[in-house]
């Protein structure tokens, strides 16, 4: 998968990060750094792409 590829992630996480990313440009920034931020957002909050099932959270100890 090439850098840039958001084909790993769901149609919601795609759907937040297009929201984050108008709220940016409406405070005036650029198209393109709207974008990083608002995919870095995502990625912060869910911690990437589509992931499996199982093992997808850590268990208590």
């Amino acid at each position: 998968m090439p850098q840039g590829d958001k084909s790993a992630y769901t149609d919601k996480q795609k759907r937040e990060a297009q929201h984050i990313e108008e709220g940016y440009e409406k405070q005036g920034k650029s198209p393109e750094e709207a974008e990083r931020i608002a995919w870095a957002t995502v990625n912060k909050q869910d911690g990437g792409g589509k992931k499996s099932g199982s093992g997808r959270k850590k268990a208590d100890k």
